[in-house]
């Protein structure tokens, strides 16, 4: 697995379907972000069957399918469109053709599966709802940073078993290395990106609401700047937010692009979860000076201090939720209504940023 550029950063678990033999067929279209690889790998792990791949760049295909060697490359994205068997359609397109796609997929009698952010506007992020409300398909999101990390995901059980009492405060650290070289063009264009706070700003909203359970929040303050890349001057490389949830709850994260190339992964990801009977911190993807490893839990609450090493144990859940979501029409991987709150929130933070200009 790429550990050194989060781009490219695409999670392996273990198999355990949760379905028949090809009772779930899925297919991935638009292969513009390397996320698209730990969508199809956590759903092939749940026990989807990976039928087609399209996009229309060769290299681009031609790279994925030496990953899974059995899939079928489409001649165009309608042709997986009329392919009724297929249930699902898993996308990582240039994030403002994201919403887009997804109104196509859904309009074609299938569920729609993006890499994060969802949307790069806020009329995107209407669209879909209505065609969500029209078709009654899913546009369901890939919001890795909490369902495709085991430390996360075991914070979020401690949170359920009461382990901190209830949660007053998320605060979130999302620091990404750049890979300079390694960006496509599209990727320094706000208009294609988004800016910092929609785009892996969104990670964190989506974990706020999660932990804290809150339902809706009101954006209080948030700022962006671009410190470092003075060549790419609609770029953001630092942003950060605070928010009040809905049921009162607090929270605040910051995002950047600044990680150093001594850093043995992509990222230094940490949170901390405050609780009325104690608090968790998270340090997801290394521990850094003590242990390369990822997933780190420390808990600390009236059982006293307690250190969990959690990579490999917990799984991802996620993926297995979602497809039985889509076989049953249900709602237990993520509601709809969480997955458009998270994109709403973080496309506020970004459109009422204070931008901080260099002196």
């Amino acid at each position: 697995m790429q550990k050194s550029d989060g781009m490219n950063y695409a999670p392996i678990g273990t198999f355990n379907s949760v379905c028949e033999p090809g009772q779930f067929i899925f297919a991935a279209a638009a292969l513009d972000h390397g996320h698209i690889y730990g969508m199809c790998n956590g759903l092939r792990e749940a026990g989807g069957e990976l039928k087609w791949v399209y996009d229309p760049d060769p290299v681009k295909v031609d790279k994925f399918v030496g990953t899974y060697p059995n899939v079928r490359v489409a001649s165009s994205l309608q042709e997986i469109l009329d392919d009724a068997e297929v249930k699902l359609v898993a996308s990582a397109a240039i994030p403002s053709d994201r919403g887009p796609l997804g109104l196509k997929v859904m309009s074609s009698g299938k569920d729609y599966f993006t890499d994060k952010a969802p949307f790069t506007t806020l009329e995107q992020l209407e669209e879909a709802r209505a065609k969500v409300k029209e078709t009654g398909q899913k546009y369901s999101v890939y919001y890795s940073e909490r369902l495709h990390v085991e430390s996360s995901i075991y914070a979020g059980q401690l949170i359920e078993q009461g382990a901190i009492g209830r949660v007053v405060q998320v605060i979130g650290l999302g620091p990404h290395r750049i890979s300079l070289s390694s960006r496509p063009d599209w990727f320094f264009e706000k208009e294609k990106f988004g800016g910092i706070l929609c785009d892996i700003g969104s990670h964190q909203i989506e974990q706020f609401l999660h932990f804290t359970g809150a339902k809706d929040a009101k954006v209080v303050h948030s700022k962006v700047a671009n410190y470092n890349f003075p060549q790419h001057p609609n770029f953001e490389d630092f942003g950060d937010a605070t928010l009040i949830g809905d049921n009162g709850a607090t929270g605040y994260f910051r995002v950047d692009w600044l990680t150093p190339d001594g850093l043995s992964t992509w990222g230094d990801g940490r949170m901390t979860i405050l609780g009325t009977e104690g608090y968790i911190e998270l340090r997801k993807y290394v521990d850094i000076a003590r242990d390369k490893t990822s997933d780190h839990v420390y808990l600390v609450n009236k059982d006293g201090e307690q250190h969990f090493a959690v990579n490999g144990q917990v799984g991802f859940p996620y993926f297995g939720q979602l497809i039985l979501d889509c076989l049953n029409r249900t709602e237990n991987a993520m509601t709809q209504e969480r997955a458009f709150k998270a994109a709403e929130l973080c496309l506020i933070a970004q459109r009422d940023a204070i931008r901080i200009e260099n002196t």
